[in-house]
């Protein structure tokens, strides 16, 4: 199985390609939203038939955090059409399907990008997340047998948006609403300002006072 060349931080190539919302060029795709960019085997597949149905059921989720899905796969876009009817999925809500036979030639960065290498299909579901400014924040492997969850990349999107723009991180499990990390960079004092509702420490057994919290931004 082909690995993604794109590593995080990278800039996302700026491919086009022929999908069902019609003819697309990625970067103008985002334009200043979020991405994420979904990699299929192939069309009609069983597992990727039942995540197709679940990006279209939480679409409205997606487009609150002002995130555009696209979905990429090796067959052409008359068969993207096709997949989506047998699952009875409307075009408002369904990602774009990309591609088609030409993803060699289309997924080619456009332009000087040395680090952004071209995105490889494999028999692997891969995720990408992009951020507004176009680089990859986020990339999860899945082998085709095992159904991607959707309920974390929702979990994921909400941390990384809220990590973009506070200087906080999210512990373990964290789920929105939940209590958010101070990053270590940030002076206690700083720290007391920034977060009005205040600062805890939890305890090591070292006596290290490193992990802080606070209730979430």
């Amino acid at each position: 199985a082909a690995m993604p060349g794109l590593l995080l931080g990278d800039e996302a190539p700026n491919f086009e390609a022929e999908t069902t919302q019609g003819r697309i060029r990625f970067h103008d795709f985002l334009g200043d939203s979020w991405g994420i960019l979904f990699s299929h085997p192939r069309d009609f597949t069983p597992v990727c038939t039942t995540e197709l149905g679940r990006a279209a059921k939480l679409a409205p989720e997606f487009s609150k955090r002002n995130v555009k899905m696209i979905a990429l796969s090796i067959d052409s876009v008359q068969d993207h059409l096709s997949w989506s009817k047998v699952r009875g999925v409307g075009t408002g809500h369904r990602p774009g399907k990309g591609g088609a036979a030409e993803l060699s030639r289309y997924s080619r960065p456009v332009g000087q990008i040395p680090s952004a290498q071209p995105l490889t299909l494999s028999p692997c579901a891969q995720v990408f997340v992009f951020g507004p400014d176009k680089k990859l924040k986020l990339s999860i492997l899945y082998p085709a047998t095992t159904g991607r969850n959707f309920d974390e990349i929702l979990r994921v999107v909400d941390s990384l948006q809220l990590t973009a723009y506070k200087k906080v991180a999210t512990p373990v499990d964290w789920k929105p609403g939940d209590s958010v990390m101070v990053v270590p960079t940030l002076p206690d004092e700083e720290a007391k300002k920034l977060f009005p509702k205040g600062v805890f420490t939890k305890g090591l057994p070292s006596g290290k006072k490193y992990l802080r919290y606070t209730p979430q931004p």
